[in-house]
């Protein structure tokens, strides 16, 4: 059998390559796990788990082309609701109604049927002791990395300043495109704007900044609306809640973010920074009540330079919790700005450079090692939040996979909540096998990050642990290619 490669070349991977194990450590007894701060209750404001249990958003692209909830998306969340976690998270779903391929979408109220059967199965499958969120974002225009000689023929709009750099005042623009296209890449880099090699290097991606765009400028205007709108839609659909996404590489995380340095009030300084995402909020609730679950998943640190630090994530975490919110989750890192150049035809990534692996680090590893690299981040950041007078409950997430490391987290201080995504992908059972006494049945995850491989090719989401066993069985959905199966194997205590 040949190996699974999932991993684009281009992926980043720590300099010292120190390859780590993940060690379950020794799992509760059923009475130890009984006593234990992870399966105890959280009251807060409107987030009511029975647990502290998360499991994360993951984007398992098996939505329809049309954004609309798919069976494979319900055998999806019902094998999650399975194991009983104290809070599960829709993947990222769309607040407008635009074409993004298999995602899920809730830009217009055709969509709330799927999702009001999507909280149906989850609510039956864990037999009411799951709590249902769903992750609502929005993401601004970017494009595949163009060939060559199709970006300077078609796409390129030539101007007078290629005309002067080149010294062809005079020469019609298809002479101009036939001069550029006979330049060197170092000589072109030479004559296009930084914009304009960036459009043709890694293809176009539109910012936040782009305050020449009226689509852009017009953001702090159309956002809250449509996020509003997007949580009614939710909350109208049986959801317990909302996450609204403020994190990695999309619009509202760019407004956060230290490189925003929009003009209008909206950037620059924290507080103008924070405005927009503060607006949001203050719409969303509006539209919601005050006794609906609403919160956000931003980042510690956005591990890029001149980008946002734990200081800002401490400054906007008081801030989150003074307006209300009912829980913060914390992530890191996942960047466009320092993810590495896409094949022609491919569109870049915001997982594969360093920020991306503070996301998402992998067995592979520097001196820190892949598990927990975001807990003093968040302890930092969870601790402002209490000094400040607020309770206001905090997730944490980032290579959590054994009992031991999250019973720390909650004990030391780190956070109120341990959310775990690629353990949870790899058996979504582990909290239920653990709160029974039987983590000695764990699968543990290898942390090699094969699934985010297939994430970056937007292929079905899938874990290398179980994706291959039993393909034959009857009734076992299996991939568009054939080759794996869509949900982990059936567990029964």
């Amino acid at each position: 059998m040949k190996p699974r490669l999932w991993f684009l070349a281009s992926m980043y991977r720590p300099p010292q390559r120190i390859k780590y194990k993940a060690n379950a450590g020794q799992p509760p007894t059923g009475t130890e796990a009984q006593q234990a701060q992870l399966f105890s209750p959280i009251s807060y404001k409107n987030l009511q788990l029975e647990q502290r249990t998360w499991v994360p958003a993951m984007v398992p692209w098996r939505a329809s082309e049309e954004g609309f909830v798919t069976d494979d998306i319900l055998d999806w969340y019902e094998r999650m609701a399975l194991g009983k976690p104290g809070a599960l998270v829709v993947e990222a779903t769309g607040i407008r109604d635009i074409p993004s391929g298999p995602l899920l979408r809730m830009g217009d109220d055709r969509f709330i049927p799927g999702l009001s059967e999507l909280s149906d199965v989850v609510r039956n499958a864990s037999d009411g002791h799951t709590r249902l969120y769903i992750q609502v974002i929005d993401f601004l225009s970017i494009r595949r990395r163009p060939e060559r000689e199709k970006f300077i023929s078609r796409f390129l709009e030539i101007t007078d300043n290629h005309r002067q750099r080149l010294n062809a005042e005079d020469d019609c623009e298809t002479e101009i495109r036939k001069k550029l296209l006979a330049l060197t890449d170092e000589a072109l880099k030479a004559i296009l704007t930084a914009r304009e090699y960036e459009s043709l290097s890694r293809g176009f991606r539109e910012r936040v900044t782009d305050l020449h765009l009226p689509h852009i400028r017009e953001l702090p205007e159309v956002l809250p609306n449509l996020f509003a709108a997007a949580a009614g839609r939710a909350q109208q659909a049986g959801m317990d809640g909302v996450e609204l996404h403020y994190a990695h590489a999309y619009t509202m995380a760019s407004f956060l973010s230290a490189r925003n340095h929009r003009d209008d009030g909206y950037g620059g300084s924290r507080e103008n920074r924070l405005r927009l995402p503060l607006e949001v909020y203050t719409r969303v609730r509006e539209r919601v009540g005050d006794d609906y679950a609403v919160g956000c998943r931003y980042l510690s640190d956005e591990c890029i330079d001149a980008g946002s630090d734990v200081e800002d994530a401490k400054y906007f975490g008081i801030e989150f919790a003074r307006a209300g919110m009912d829980f913060v989750s914390i992530s890191r890192g996942g960047k466009f700005e320092d993810a590495a150049q896409p094949k022609p035809g491919w569109a870049v990534y915001p997982y594969t450079g360093l920020s991306g692996y503070e996301c998402m680090p992998s067995y592979v590893s520097d001196e820190k090692g892949p598990f927990g690299r975001n807990f003093g981040p968040v302890a930092a950041i969870r601790e402002a939040i209490r000094q400040a007078g607020f309770e206001t409950p905090v997730v944490v997430a980032g290579g959590i996979h054994s009992f031991e490391q999250a019973e720390a987290a909650l004990s030391e201080g780190t956070a109120d909540i341990i959310g775990a995504a690629r353990q949870s992908l790899a058996d979504p059972d582990w909290f239920l096998k653990l709160r029974m006494g039987r983590g000695d049945e764990v699968n543990l995850c290898e942390y090699t990050n094969s699934c985010e491989g297939l994430d970056q090719k937007h292929k079905q989401v899938t874990c290398k642990l179980w994706d291959r066993i039993g393909l034959d069985q009857p009734g076992v959905k299996l991939s568009r290619d054939g080759r794996r199966r869509l949900t982990a194997p059936p567990w029964k205590p």
